[in-house]
């Protein structure tokens, strides 16, 4: 995945950084928050070496609104952004398509994904794959949870609190039942 600049940006968890490469050919890449701003940029530079730290041409300035409004809770999920997925595995290519299908506010485990997939015994890959996503949050590997919902694994800075957090931000349901941080208020 080339890269043609990046940036970071702040949002409601913390910075992100962004890279892109020639508007039609998409993202090429996307980081959730680090321990610090020098922290996420160092990562970007690690992930995309030798390319420079600049200004977002207009096209990604959207797309950075966008994700900065859906860490605040509004509700897009953000399917229709392109992505350069050249050197993504085939595999993982098709794990994303279906963790983009996910809205938010709802969660799959990773065993349902595998089952959609078609290939129900590969929950243990799925999480592989996911932890290797490129894209997140545009990729919503948080809405992916182990089974029986319990939080699994975040390989994203702050590891399954930003995981929840993400989720406590979109209000995450399971089914009709309530809200992950819904609660009864006190009498």
């Amino acid at each position: 995945m080339a890269a043609l600049g990046f940036a970071l940006f702040d949002t409601s968890i913390g910075y992100c950084g962004i890279a892109w490469g020639e508007k039609g050919e998409g993202l090429a890449g996307v980081q959730l928050p680090e321990a610090s701003a020098a922290a996420t940029r160092a990562r970007m530079q690690v992930r995309f070496a030798q390319t420079p730290e600049t200004s977002p041409p207009d096209w990604v300035q959207v797309i950075v609104a966008r994700i900065t409004a859906s860490l605040e809770g509004v509700h897009d999920d953000l399917a229709d952004i392109a992505l350069d997925m050249r050197g993504v595995p085939p595999f993982n290519q098709r794990v994303y398509a279906v963790a983009r299908a996910i809205v938010p506010g709802q969660t799959q485990t990773y065993g349902e994904v595998a089952a959609r997939l078609g290939e129900p015994g590969a929950s243990r890959v799925v999480g592989q794959a996911l932890g290797h996503n490129p894209f997140a949050p545009v990729v919503p590997c948080h809405r992916v949870l182990a089974a029986a919902n319990r939080s699994g694994g975040f390989s994203a800075g702050g590891g399954v609190s930003t995981k929840l957090k993400m989720l406590e931000i979109e209000g995450a349901r399971f089914g009709a039942q309530p809200g992950l941080f819904d609660c009864d208020p006190p009498p």
